[in-house]
C-alpha cells in the first residue's frame, strides 16, 4: 500500500482556535471542508492528544482562520509543534476575537463554528459546526495548500496532523548530522548548520538550532 497517494488529495492549511476558559488556544490543521451550503456546515479533524480537541469539547464551538502563501510560517510552528496546554500560542501572534473567539489576523479569512455533531475515530475527532459568522480578511493572496508548504516551505507534519506519513520520520533516521529547532521541531540534516540558515517553518536562525 503506496501511503503516498494521500498527498495527492486537495488540503489547506489552517488555524482551528477555541478558548481554554478565558484563554485563547488552538493548532494547525490541514483537513478541514465545507460539508453543506444552506446551512452552512464545516467538518474539521482534529488529533484526541491535541488540548485544542479537549477544548473544543467543553466549549461546543471553534473558529478557523485560513491561511495564506504569505502568512508568516512561524504561525504553522507555533501552532503545529507545540501544546496548547502548557503554551500560550497566541502571545505569539496578532489575533481579533470573534464571537468570543480568536481568530488570526495574517489570514484571509475566518469561519467560526457551534458544534452540532461528532465523529470519533481510532486517533481523531471529527468536529461538524454549523457556520455562525465568517468574513473575508484580505483577499489579495493565495490560499495556502497543504502541498505549498510541504513542497515549498519544505515543511513537515506533525505527529497529531491527518497528513503525518511515517516515512516522514524514517528520512531522519539517516546517518547524516541532525540539527533540531528548538521552536517548531524542524529538522535540518547536513554535516554543517550553516550560521545564516534560516527554519522554513518559523523562521528563525541557526542560534536555535541544537545538534542531535
Amino acid at each position: 500500500m503506496n501511503t503516498k497517494i494521500f498527498r495527492n488529495i486537495s488540503y489547506g492549511v489552517y488555524i482551528v482556535s477555541t478558548m481554554d476558559g478565558d484563554r485563547p488556544t488552538g493548532c494547525t490543521a490541514n483537513s478541514v471542508m465545507q460539508v453543506t451550503s444552506s446551512p452552512a456546515t464545516i467538518a474539521v479533524s482534529i488529533n484526541h492528544d491535541n488540548f485544542t480537541n479537549e477544548c473544543i469539547k467543553k466549549m461546543n464551538k471553534f473558529a478557523i482562520s485560513i491561511l495564506t502563501e504569505t502568512s508568516d510560517p512561524s504561525i504553522i510552528g507555533t501552532f503545529g509543534f507545540r501544546s496548547g496546554k502548557d503554551t500560550n500560542k497566541f502571545d505569539r501572534v496578532s489575533y481579533e476575537m470573534k464571537e468570543n473567539l480568536p481568530v488570526i489576523k495574517d489570514s484571509c479569512g475566518y469561519i467560526i463554528c457551534d458544534v452540532i455533531d461528532k465523529m470519533e475515530t481510532e486517533t481523531h475527532t471529527v468536529f461538524l459546526g454549523k457556520v455562525i459568522d465568517c468574513d473575508v480578511l484580505d483577499d489579495s493572496g493565495q490560499v495556502m495548500t497543504y502541498a505549498y508548504y510541504h513542497k515549498v516551505i519544505k515543511g513537515k507534519s506533525p505527529k497529531n496532523a491527518p497528513t503525518y506519513l511515517p516515512d516522514e520520520g524514517k528520512k531522519q533516521e539517516s546517518g547524516k548530522t541532525k540539527y533540531v529547532c528548538q521552536v517548531c521541531g524542524y529538522v535540518y540534516e547536513g554535516e554543517t548548520l550553516p550560521q545564516d540558515f534560516k527554519c522554513p517553518i518559523c523562521g528563525k536562525g541557526a542560534e536555535y538550532f541544537k545538534k542531535m
